[in-house]
């Protein structure tokens, strides 16, 4: 049988608290949950967006207001054209919108300084010395002017 009172007596809460928080900084298992939690609350965002903003536009440009059940048949072949138009409208939707909100707020890097060849137009380091495509010398870099006082 085992003494649970014995047992809780050696637990320490604030070392396991400490060893859960360095597990999850460590492994980006916290990363990887925010990321989770964020693209669930994007799915809901994305989804109402093209149910309630979107879709009901597209149910008035259409006669019927039902297009997703437009179908075109022929002797025993049915294509539902309607079905695969609103699933292809869906994924434009769903895509533009993820990329305005990815373009909201990923900021992307400028790009790293570069030194033109003047022989072949190729970008170089901007200390390089020499061009690393045709090998030609590079123009030294030309100091600051620095209006007189």
């Amino acid at each position: 049988m085992v003494d649970t009172k014995a047992l809780i007596s050696r637990v320490e809460p604030g070392r396991y608290a400490r060893e859960f928080r360095e597990f999850l900084l460590k492994t980006n298992m916290f990363a990887l949950a925010m990321g989770v939690v964020i693209g669930a609350a994007t799915t809901k965002l994305v989804n109402s967006i093209v149910e309630d903003l979107v879709m009901p536009i597209a149910g008035v440009l259409t006669p019927k207001g039902d297009w997703r059940s437009l179908s075109w048949g022929f002797w025993r072949f049915n294509w539902t054209y309607g079905h695969f138009l609103g699933t292809l409208l869906d994924f434009v939707i769903i895509a533009t919108v993820v990329f305005f909100i990815t373009k909201m707020f990923v900021k992307q890097a400028p790009p790293p300084p570069t030194k033109v060849c003047p022989a072949c137009k190729e970008g170089n380091h901007p200390e390089a010395s020499r061009c690393k495509f045709c090998t030609s010398e590079l123009p030294k870099p030309q100091a600051p002017i620095v209006p007189a006082a």
